[in-house]
């Protein structure tokens, strides 16, 4: 797809105005998080939208989203043209799924660790939360965790 040039920006104003390395935003290109086209002299030159997908990267990095997670989420938006509002809605109804299903296991491990510490058993046979059903007993004696 062909672009007007003053519609693509180049690696270092992509970088300039994210405040992120110019080696992330290489990073983020190899992972295909960004999309970036080739001038013929082989220069990474980004559509204007980079600049939010960059800035929404790095808001997920942030809230200890896996870069993985960004790539499966940012996998709905359109290929060759700027994303919507629409687009953008449908993919912060989904992180917000996502967020939402975080923030319950958190929740569930905290209730754990609270019974946990509040036992004091130190059981590895009892202990759900160090050895849930005592897989290390099916193992055999001896030390296991080391």
């Amino acid at each position: 797809m062909i672009r007007k040039s003053d519609e693509l920006l180049s690696i270092g104003e992509v970088s300039a105005r994210t405040g992120v390395a110019v080696s992330a935003v290489r990073y983020y290109e190899t992972l295909g998080l960004v999309p970036a086209e080739r001038t013929a002299g082989n220069m990474r030159k980004f559509p204007r939208h980079s600049i939010r997908r960059v800035s929404l990267i790095q808001l997920a990095v942030r809230f200890g989203i896996p870069l993985a997670e960004v790539a499966e989420v940012f996998g709905s938006l359109p290929q060759g043209r700027t994303p919507t509002k629409k687009d953008w809605r449908k993919i912060s109804t989904e992180w917000n799924r996502r967020l939402e299903d975080r923030k319950q296991a958190i929740a569930r491990m905290q209730d754990e660790l609270t019974g946990c510490i509040g036992c004091g058993c130190l059981s590895l046979k009892t202990c759900n939360l160090l050895n849930p059903g005592d897989e290390l007993g099916r193992e055999g004696p001896g030390a296991r965790r080391l």
